[in-house]
């Protein structure tokens, strides 16, 4: 990534609980520098995923990207974006071509075809073909080939593992980027993102299941022998363990997600039953007292039909037997404690919390380390390792006109937003 050097690269992650902005660059020993981040709550404009107001989606983008570009002294034009929700779905397909000249080298050109013509596959109608993804070739009869460029051979044939979404799904991400006046440079799985920043290549090797918790959507995308098997998008997230505190300790919202952030817990029997909490009461009320321990019990009940949801996934891809990098858990939801040991016990597989720290240089690395900023840093990692921008407007340092410009469209977006409830921990 070093020649990628004076490439700045801004991933936004659209999600359903904040919009998030990261700008970021590669340095000459092949880390990224974060430049800048803006980060703010959605509002309501996006629920489990998918845009539901442009609008209030569009605010949120543009003071997310404000706040980014002062901090990074970047003029921010185009943006790496992800897409998740339930809509997302996954197939596997195979695809052959025919070779005139059995004698010549296949070439990149002839994976490109093979993959090209995947785009032409009839899908369900309103979807689109997000991603294809080779798996392996096979020449001649010969199967199990990873890279075949090189090779003679008449028949070419290719595993691809297909990654389709809704067209309206995509439009509105698009409208909504360009109505905050930017342009997209690229679409991206939002899982796919995360996995560049959070896997490690042992890990993608070895066989490992990313799982991301976001506020609406839990994704999880299954990996082995370096190459991406599995995709799948439970439409189950952080809100809904904040919707179940609510109703089952008969609190407000806005309580349920402090007790959730400050003393939840995936793991009931890690509480103490003589710990209680006690939250205000509403119109000068008596304060309301919570046991952490029924707390708890009603978070791990939502989390443990995650997770097995997750190990039904699992077993959906056939390659349960085969994963000795285990369970990798980012997102806002994996900051609640214990959740790895629970994930350990549903699955009976290995788990970790994914944090986007592995590439990055020193800098603004404090401010990113959680894994809330995964996908985020994972759209800069995308952007970087690709060559979309090249000839097209591109991302550059402010002048200092500029920067007193947008300092100030800044100002007034932070005013518009300041009497809106944000919590910061569990985005």
């Amino acid at each position: 990534m070093a020649e990628s050097k004076e490439k700045i690269i801004v991933g936004l992650d659209i999600g359903t609980t904040k919009v998030c902005a990261i700008v970021g660059r590669a340095n000459e020993y092949g880390k990224v520098d974060i430049l800048g981040v803006g980060k703010v709550a959605s509002h309501g404009g996006v629920t489990r995923g998918v845009v539901s107001n442009i609008d209030k989606t569009v605010v949120a983008i543009q003071s997310a990207i404000q706040e980014a570009s002062e901090k990074s002294s970047v003029n921010i034009q185009r943006v790496e974006v992800g897409i998740a929700g339930a809509h997302i779905n996954s197939l596997q397909h195979r695809g052959m071509i025919i070779r005139n000249d059995g004698e010549s080298e296949i070439s990149v050109d002839d994976l490109k075809k093979l993959e090209n013509d995947m785009y032409k596959l009839a899908v369900k109608p309103g979807d689109r073909i997000l991603h294809v993804l080779p798996q392996e070739y096979t020449v001649d009869d010969e199967p199990g080939i990873i890279d075949p460029v090189g090779m003679a051979g008449v028949k070419l044939e290719g595993n691809f593992h297909i990654i389709t979404g809704q067209i309206t799904a995509a439009k509105n991400i698009y409208k909504c980027v360009e109505k905050s006046g930017l342009q997209v440079t690229d679409i991206a799985l939002e899982p796919l993102a995360s996995s560049e920043s959070v896997l490690s290549s042992e890990e993608m090797e070895a066989g490992v299941v990313l799982v991301d918790i976001g506020g609406g959507t839990t994704d999880v995308a299954i990996f082995y022998d370096s190459m991406i098997r599995h995709t799948a998008v439970i439409p189950y997230g952080g809100n809904i363990i904040t919707e179940d505190i609510k109703h089952g300790c008969s609190v407000m919202r806005s309580h349920a997600e402090m007790l959730k952030v400050k003393f939840g817990s995936a793991l009931a029997n890690e509480s103490d039953e003589s710990d209680i909490v006690t939250i205000p009461g509403i119109k000068g009320r008596p304060p309301k007292e919570i046991s952490v321990l029924n707390l708890s019990n009603v978070i791990q009940a939502r989390i443990q039909d995650i997770m097995e949801l997750v190990l039904f996934e699992i077993k959906t891809s056939g390659l349960e037997k085969d994963l000795a990098g285990g369970i990798v858990l980012t997102g806002g939801g994996s900051q609640l404690k214990h959740i790895d040991q629970l994930a350990e016990y549903v699955t009976g597989l290995s788990a970790r919390i994914g944090y986007p720290n592995e590439h990055l240089a020193k800098g603004m690395v404090e401010e990113v380390k959680s894994p809330i900023f995964a996908t985020g840093i994972g759209l800069v990692l995308r952007g970087l390792s690709g060559d979309k921008t090249s000839g097209a407007i591109s991302n550059s340092p402010l002048k200092s006109d500029e920067k007193q410009e947008k300092g100030t469209l800044f100002s007034r977006i932070a005013t518009w937003l300041k009497d809106e409830v944000d919590v910061e921990d569990f985005k």
